[in-house]
């Protein structure tokens, strides 16, 4: 468990600081409709920076959806299944999908990134475009804390076939209405005992 923390920590931590993109992806673009249509004076790098800043908080964020169970599922049928049936189903499905997939998606990806790199390819949607390998290489990045992550998630498998129930996730945390619940129970357990010896 130590060791899956460790890499939850780890794609926790990456999440959080690209999330930090959509502030500079909102002051871009304010600034762009500020200039475009009160100032009449368009800047010609707003475009590549908004959708470079997109993509890239989009593709890093993979790992920390997947470290906290986030991402969507078609989960209708299987959610009834015993955990052990569903840690053997997530466990297949992860080794013929989830793996083959991200591994191509770094494999080549990282050919991808370095072309562009070899290359010192600009962006060609604007004049003077920016260099835009930096972002070619978020492709084989988050492939690779994709694929870390997949490894806690298949040892999350493993230890559900052993133990018969899914350990614990980061954030995890017990439904609030239980704890008030137990409180007011146990309060008012307290005043009827209170008032039978009186």
């Amino acid at each position: 468990m130590r060791f899956i923390f460790m890499i939850d920590h780890l794609s926790t931590w990456v999440g959080k600081v690209f999330a930090w993109a959509i502030l500079i992806l909102t002051f871009v673009v304010s600034y762009e409709v500020f200039m475009r249509y009160v100032m009449g004076a368009p800047t010609t790098w707003a475009y590549d920076t908004s959708y470079m800043l997109y993509g890239t908080l989009f593709m890093m964020s993979g790992a920390y959806a997947l470290a906290h169970n986030a991402h969507v599922r078609a989960d209708v049928v299987s959610r009834y299944f015993p955990a052990r049936v569903q840690a053997g189903l997530e466990l297949a499905l992860y080794l013929v999908f989830f793996y083959p997939g991200i591994l191509a998606l770094m494999f080549y990806g990282w050919d991808f990134f370095a072309l562009s790199f070899r290359q010192n390819e600009h962006s060609s949607f604007t004049p003077g475009g920016p260099p835009i390998w930096p972002y070619k290489f978020v492709i084989p990045a988050c492939a690779a804390f994709l694929a870390l992550q997949g490894v806690a998630e298949v040892a999350r498998c493993v230890l559900c076939l052993r133990q018969g129930q899914w350990p614990r996730r980061l954030g995890d945390v017990e439904e609030i209405a239980i704890p008030v619940n137990k409180e007011a129970e146990v309060k008012a357990a307290q005043q009827d005992s209170g008032e039978t010896r009186q």
